[in-house]
Formats: structure tokens, sequence, C-alpha cells
């Protein structure tokens, strides 16, 4: 592991900001010795590591990005495929000592026969200290399951109502370990069924963090004897140890002699000895929650001057109390734990506060965070620095931050108390997504001719320069998507949910991420057939059927086509196209090429009428590659070049090389080997200057073919391992297959591939 570069960046950034090794160690919580030890070049950061130092140095955003290549670039090509997903230990980890000698038995019993352990708080109780301690147990017992560790906040008992679906998680999880998203199923059963394949020789721990209960977490258990399976919940979930087994923890809230503890080892034991009664009273006044004695602990540390009794004095007056968030007098006493370290925070950071507790995800980037509060994005790193150091937020282990749902909670109350423009915040986080996802776009080969409206003052639009950059955006936001697409239920957003993912598509469809795409279309298909809007209708159809197509689900995708037909009275020509073109790709999907054919022309012959010369040139191609397919390739070829000049003429650099290799394709049945291949060399050199490199991907599958038909099989390895590289480097499921086509002229079986 080659970490000079890292290095040097660091301890350069480190000096900009004129800190002492101590004190970037004292402000990122990070170590001293970790940090020489980077700068050294002797170890690289994990992801939650390097945004700490991020935020604490408040880089720009290039050098955040040059940060970022330096950590990544040098692990890509040795880091073995091991997943590392826990969140960060707590350094100041207290108490807990019967219960861990308890469950570190059982640890050893699991490493030996494999098992299910329960972490489960007596009476359902939030902010016991669930996850710390199961975070902690994993970190302290990681070495003995070298096959790494997996992690997922099922989101069991947030307000929104919408905890994870199980088959979410298992995607999540057969990500994590390889699994490339073209093979990942659609169904809970078949991902869980992948899942426990793929874990079936590994020693793992998989932590299940706040379950709601034995029906959301039976499909994640793996089967497999050395995997040691570690659940939170609220509920006791006796049911698991009835069926499966597993081994039940109660967990309380800490004795005083715990709490205590845990308040020395982070505000000083000097200062605990100094006050003992107020310490003590301090405590009790948190209900001897883990939850709330670290805020007012976090409290405590950033004002060293206060005496302890005052500190108890202001807590006592934080009053009234605010109600309950859920039945019993103790968190009463945990909500003015809350207000409490509320008040201290400045007013801006109060109010970023509040709108951050607007978002619907189970995480939040520092982007869609300052469009929540509608500031810049290093205004928001600076508030987001304060709230962690708070601990009134944390870091997951891509460092991306996190709200306990308890906080989140009492954040959306104050917004509805301090009369805060909730919907507006809403909408500036719809608008980051939306206008965001546009720009990705375009970077991902597929362009729009809508208009879209600007966004609301105050959306981040992100820098996005590359195809990489657009797919790592999407990454990062996916969850965010999906969250608030399930949370709009307010009427006013029944338009927007109707065409909220419309410059998802292709992502999805890079990633093969078909299930994703199902799910969230037919929510926006839902609230089009309410509103009765023919071209949303339209539109959606058409991509629910394409996705359903793509994974073999031609019934229902009929069913689909069905729908759009009956749209196609009610639109205008030029919807009328769109939408009889995406008919033929559906059917073409199908292998019913004469039927993709007739749409196709249909869709060309409207262009020709509305004289779209743009879409009638694209279109051309479309038709062409029917053509091709129903064996019709002088007819392909003279349609191409037709088009192609026009394609040139409009810069439509995409279709043009698109439609140099559909003739190369039909150029290649028609036995001409050598046209064939110097119509796939054209399509590569313009997709190369579109910065497409999946399309090049696929071009270098056809010329191949071409190359291994005239015999030359080290130049058609030479292309599939080119076209698996492009692949690789977008994190496509289709790299796989290009390797295998590689592979197997190596190994001299040369067969042809399929196109």
């Amino acid at each position: 592991m080659d970490g000079t570069e890292f290095g040097r960046l660091l301890r350069e950034a480190r000096q900009r900001s004129l800190l002492t090794l101590e004190g970037l160690a004292e402000a990122s919580g990070v170590s001293v010795r970790a940090i020489s030890d980077m700068e050294r070049g002797h170890s690289l950061p994990r992801q939650a590591t390097l945004s700490e130092l991020m935020d604490v140095l408040e880089l720009a955003e290039d050098q955040r990005r040059r940060f970022v290549e330096a950590s990544v670039r040098r692990t890509a090509a040795t880091a073995r495929r091991v997943p590392r997903q826990l969140p960060p230990d707590l350094a100041v980890f207290r108490g807990r000592e019967e219960t861990l000698a308890t469950v570190t038995a059982l640890t050893a019993q699991v490493a030996e026969r494999g098992g299910h352990v329960v972490v489960s708080a007596i009476g359902g109780m939030a902010g016991v200290g669930k996850t710390t301690l199961a975070v902690h147990w994993a970190h302290q017992v990681a070495d003995r399951f070298p096959d790494g560790q997996l992690y997922v906040n099922l989101r069991g008992f947030e307000d929104t109502g919408h905890p994870l679906d199980p088959a979410e998680a298992l995607g999540g999880f057969l990500t994590a370990l390889g699994v490339p998203d073209g093979d990942i199923p659609r169904g809970t059963e078949e991902r869980g069924t992948l899942f426990r394949e793929r874990v079936a020789s590994r020693r793992l721990i998989v932590v299940l963090d706040n379950a709601r209960d034995e029906e959301q977490v039976r499909p994640l258990l793996p089967a497999a004897t050395g995997c040691l399976t570690v659940i939170t919940s609220r509920s006791r979930l006796a049911g698991l140890s009835v069926v499966e087994g597993a081994r039940l923890v109660g967990l309380d809230v800490w004795t005083r002699a715990e709490a205590l503890a845990a308040l020395a080892a982070r505000i000083g034991e000097e200062r605990c000895r100094a006050e003992p009664e107020a310490a003590a009273q301090l405590v009790e006044l948190c209900g001897l929650l883990p939850l709330a004695v670290a805020i007012v602990a976090a409290q405590l540390s950033a004002t060293p001057q206060l005496a302890l009794r005052v500190a108890v004095r202001e807590l006592r007056e934080s009053g009234p109390l605010l109600d309950a968030l859920s039945v019993g007098a103790r968190r009463d006493d945990v909500r003015a734990v809350f207000s409490w370290s509320y008040r201290a925070l400045p007013p801006e950071t109060a109010a970023f506060f509040r709108h951050l507790a607007l978002h619907p995800g189970p995480s939040v980037s520092a982007a869609a965070a300052a469009s929540l509060r509608g500031v810049g994005v290093p205004e928001a790193r600076r508030h987001l620095r304060r709230l962690t150091s708070a601990n009134l937020l944390s870091r997951d282990a891509e460092g991306r931050h996190v709200l306990h749902d308890l906080i989140r909670a009492y954040g959306a109350e104050l917004v509805e108390q301090e009369q805060d423009d909730g919907f507006g915040a809403r909408m500036r986080l719809l608008d980051y997504l939306r206008h965001n996802a546009y720009d990705a776009n375009g970077l991902l080969g597929r362009t729009s001719s809508d208009v879209v409206d600007p966004p609301a003052d105050g959306v981040v639009r992100v820098t996005i320069g590359t195809r990489e950059e657009a797919l790592d955006w999407f990454r990062q936001e996916e969850p965010t998507v999906a969250a608030a697409l399930r949370s709009m239920d307010d009427p006013r957003l029944l338009r927007i949910r109707m065409t909220f993912t419309e410059h998802w598509v292709s992502y999805f469809s890079v990633m093969g991420r078909w299930s994703d795409e199902i799910e969230t279309k037919r929510i926006a298909l839902d609230a089009a057939l309410l509103l009765e809007e023919p071209v949303a209708i339209a539109r959606n159809a058409a991509h629910v059927a394409r996705a359903l197509a793509e994974t073999g689900q031609n019934d229902e995708a009929d069913r689909h086509v069905e729908l759009l037909l009956a749209q196609l009275p009610r639109l205008e020509p030029a919807e009328q196209a769109i939408a009889e073109r995406s008919i033929g790709w559906v059917r073409g999907r199908q292998k019913l090429h004469d039927e993709a054919l007739h749409h196709a022309g249909r869709a060309l012959e409207l262009y020709r009428s509305l004289g779209d010369d743009r879409s009638t040139a694209r279109e051309m191609n479309a038709v062409g590659w029917y053509l091709a397919l129903l064996g019709r390739y002088e007819e392909t070829v003279a349609l191409c070049q037709e088009a192609i000049p026009l394609l040139r003429r409009d810069g439509n650099l995409r279709i043009e090389a698109a439609a140099w290799d559909t003739m190369g394709f039909a150029r290649q049945r028609l036995g001409d080997l050598d046209g064939a291949s110097a119509d796939y060399q054209e399509s590569l050199r313009i997709y190369g200057e579109a910065f497409d490199g999946y399309n090049q991907a696929e071009v270098l599958d056809h010329l191949a073919t071409a190359q291994q038909e005239r015999g030359d099989q080290a130049a058609a390895r030479a292309s599939w391992l080119r076209a698996a590289d492009l692949l690789t480097a977008i994190r496509s499921p289709r790299a796989a297959r290009m390797r295998a086509h590689a592979d197997a002229v190596l190994d001299g079986h040369g067969g042809s591939a399929p196109v």
C-alpha cells in the first residue's frame, strides 16, 4: 500500500492550517500516531477518518477531490474485496463490563459453531446504547472474522414509518460482497438465497442495527457456521430465540457508576472528582441514559470553565419539559437534555440542525444538508462539525452524517415550534436531487430536451465533470432519493412525485438497477394516474416496461405497454413519437423484432412529419438496428449511411457513434469484415470524444467478435480485456462477462461471444 502522495497532501494541508500533529488530532478525533503514519506514507485512512480530516482542514472542493483520489487510487489494484462497513468505534466507551463478558464468551461459541446474537433493550428504550455496544463488540472481535464486516441500519423505529425493506438491505450486502448490480435478483427471497450462498464459506460479522421485528430480520440472517450476527432492536425479538436459536442479551440504562465513569471519560476525571455530588446529579438528570450523558458531556467539554453545579441548575431550569417522545418520565428528562444542548448552539447552527432533521434518508451528505438550509457547502460543513462535536450527529463508515432517530424527531418538532419553512426546506432538497441528477445525466450519455425550471435559491449545484463523478454522486444520493419518494405524502408534492426520478433513468440503466427503477417509477406512475396526466403516464409506463423487459418479466411488461398504447390518442405527435420509440425498444428487448421495427418505424414517420431532424436521424439508427436483427443488412447499411451525415451535422456524437456501430454489425454479417472493423473503430473514436466508456465497451465487444471471426485471437482478447477495464472503471456488472470472453479465448475455446 503506497500512501506517499496522500501523506504529502495531508502534511501540506495541516501546515497551511497552522496545526500541529497534536492540534489536528484533537480537532479531528484521529490519534496523533495515526496521522503521523499517514503523513509518512505508512497507511491510508478509512473513509470516515478521511472525512473527519478534510472537514477539520476546511479543504476546498478541488483539494477534497485530490485527497479522495490519493486515498483510494493506490488501494484499488491491490485491496481484496473485503467489506468494512462498521461505523467507527467509540474511543471513550465505558461500562457494560458484565454484558461485554457475556457476549465475548458467546463470540467464541459463534466463531466455532455459528449462530445469531440479539442485543435487545428492555422495554424498547431508545438511546440506551445498543448500537454503541454492538459496534464496540464487533470491533473488539473483528480479527476473528477475517472476511470482513457488514452493517446496515434497518431504520425500524424512525418517525417516517418506513423501515428499510429487507430486499434493499440485501442488495447493499450483495454489492459489498462484490456481486455486480446486474446480477442482483429483484425479489427478497432470491436475494436472500444468493446472500447465503455468498457467505457460506466466509467468516463474517453481520450487524443488523435498529431492527423492527423478526420478519424484517429473518431474510438477512446468514446460515454459515463462523458468521457472527449481532442484531439491535427496541423489541426483544424473542421469536428469533424460539425459531432460530438466537441468544438474547437484555440491555438497560447504565448503572450510576457506569454513567459517572462515562462522564469522567468525556470531561475529565479531575472535574468529576472536584464536584462529585454535581456529577452524580447530572447523570441522574440524564436518566442514566447513554445518549443523554454523551450529549451533556459534549456541552460540558465545550465549556470547560463551567462549574458542574451550574450545569445542574441550568439543566433543571431548561423546562417546562417538552412533551414526551414516548411514554415515560425518563424520556422527558432526555428531551430536556436535548434542549439544553440545542440552546447552547450558535443561532445559525441551531437553525441548521432543525432543517437537517427534515432529511428523510438514513444518512446525509454535506451538499444535501447545505441545500436543506439554503447555505453554501463550506458553511454547512462548519455546522456539521459543530453538531458532531456536540454529539448531536455521528458519522457512518463512509463518512456521511447520521442523526439518531430520537434527535431527528426532536429536531423536526423544533421546526414546528420555531415556525420554520419546512416545506421550503424539503423543496430545496428535492431540487438538489433533481437538478444535480439532470447535470449528471448528461455525463451518462443521456440528454433531455425538456426545459428544467431553475432550482430554488440556496440549492447546491455539485461540480460534476466526469462520468465517474456522476456515478459517485448518484450512488451517494440514491438512498435519499428512495426515502424522499416514500415520504412524499404532502398533496402539494404529488406533481413532483410524478416526475421526480426522470433523470435517474440513465443511472439505473448503466448500473443495471432494474428493480430500483421499477420501484421508483411505479411510485411516479401512480401519481401520474391520480393526476390523469397522459404524458407522465406514458413516460413512466415506458420506463417501468423497459425495466421489466430487462428482467425478463414479459407479461407484466406487456401490461405496461398496453397502458402506454392506451395513452397514444391523448398525446401530441412529439410525445406519440417518444412513446412509439419506447415500445419499439421494449419489443426489441423481448426479441419481437417485427413489432420493434413497426413501432420504431412509426416513431420515424412522426419525427419526419414534425420536421425534427435531430430525432429523425436518431430514430433512423434504431430502425436500422431492428432491420439488421431481422437480417435486412443492406437496408441497415443504407439507412445508417443516410443518418450519419445528419448526426454529424447536429453534433450528436453518441448517436453518430451508435450508427457506425450498427453499420459495422450489418457489414460483419454480410461478410465484409474489413468494413465492419473500420466502422467499429470509427464508433470507438467518436464514443471516446464523448467520454462514453460504457458504450465504447459495447463496441469493443462487437469488434472482438469480428477480430475472432478473422482468426486474430490475440486482438479479440485484447478488445474484450479493454472492454472489461472500461466497465470495471464504472462498476458495471457487464465487466465480468467481458473478462469471461477474454478468458475463453485464452483457454482456446474459440467460441464467438453473443452480440
